[in-house]
């Protein structure tokens, strides 16, 4: 598998991570950098992974040479071994590398659709589920079924399901859109051939936690006698208090207490909630965004095709990758055109 990996770009970015930890008021605010470190860890491990194993590869490139030299064939068979396990090695960094979007981590949501044509795409769309239970349990990964339609007489209408594991998202990314399935109807007597169609989409599981975090220069805290009703106190002191969160102009305030103090607690948690709720909200547009660019469930908008008559072929037409043994694919053997997809957007 070919590696794309910009050593010196990856280098200049760790020179200047370390630049930025270097300075003097870098650790005042560990919470708020903890991202960079984050990142400078990631980075730092993926430039000695990479440089080892380019060392490695070069060490068993001159062994073999002496090996073949001196007709050594115990070394030989050795290095060969060796240049295998470092095959997996290189994929898996291959993979990490491409995986690199700001939610590929995540776990993702999967739904999937029956398109037109009642019994015959319902049952495509409970194949195609099949398949996805058989990728995840290859990958190692957990799968939840949140919500399951049944089809009239055979099949599903439709799917949704999470898959729970590390570059769950970043894989399942590429499996969005139209899938086509070229087959003889196990369902018309007359044994003609019938095209079905079903969607697959998936959704990145947003975060389970949403950290709210107040910079307090974002702030503006004004503070003024209460108005109304509560009492002699209340109104004759200035302990009602009044917040404004400059980025995003919410304006939140409290009078009900007689303390300045607890009327800005109050106020804060107030804030807190709202801009809490503010980022849910920004979650659920982003994820309404990716919903509506779905491609109409039919023809000339698929990506891949499953052929199994009057040959046996699985192609993806963004990648032009062609796999004979359609059953295998059927049961889970994803990974090819995965990796076909995430090396072709990685490619210049």
């Amino acid at each position: 598998m070919k590696v794309i990996f910009d050593l010196g770009t990856k280098k200049n970015r760790l020179e200047e991570i370390e630049g930025v930890i270097a300075k003097k008021d870098f650790w005042d605010n560990p919470e708020e950098n903890k991202p960079i470190l984050q990142e400078r860890t990631i980075i730092s491990g993926m430039i000695d992974r990479f440089e080892n194993l380019y060392n490695d590869l070069e060490e068993s490139d001159v062994l073999l040479e002496l090996a073949i030299e001196e007709s050594d064939q115990d070394t030989t068979e050795e290095v060969a071994q060796k240049v295998q396990g470092l095959e997996k090695q290189i994929k898996r960094l291959s993979l990490e590398l491409m995986l690199d979007g700001e939610e590929d981590e995540n776990n993702s949501i999967v739904s999937i659709n029956a398109g037109a044509g009642g019994t015959e795409a319902q049952d495509w769309a409970e194949m195609l589920f099949r398949m996805y239970v058989r990728w995840i349990e290859r990958k190692g990964f957990k799968i939840n079924v949140v919500d399951f339609q049944p089809g009239d007489e055979a099949g599903i209408k439709s799917v949704t399901f999470t898959a729970n594991g590390k570059y769950s998202y970043g894989y399942l990314k590429t499996e969005k859109g139209v899938h086509r399935l070229v087959r003889i109807s196990p369902f018309n007597a007359s044994g003609k051939r019938h095209t079905s169609f079903a969607s697959v989409f998936v959704y990145p599981e947003p975060d389970s936690e949403i950290v709210v975090q107040i910079d307090d220069k974002d702030l503006r805290t004004d503070v003024y006698r209460a108005s109304g009703a509560g009492g002699q106190h209340v109104n004759k002191t200035s302990s009602a208090v009044r917040i404004t969160h400059l980025p995003s102009g919410i304006v939140v305030q409290c009078q009900q207490e007689k303390s300045q103090f607890r009327n800005k607690e109050m106020a804060m948690k107030v804030l807190k909630a709202r801009l809490y709720q503010l980022e849910k909200q920004k979650q659920q547009d982003k994820l309404q965004e990716i919903h509506e660019s779905k491609d109409e469930i039919a023809w000339g908008s698929q990506i891949r095709s499953y052929v199994m008559h009057p040959y046996q072929k699985v192609k993806d037409h963004r990648t032009n990758l062609e796999v004979g043994n359609i059953n295998d694919v059927l049961d889970g053997a994803l990974d090819p055109f995965i990796e076909g997809v995430l090396l072709a957007q990685k490619s210049p």
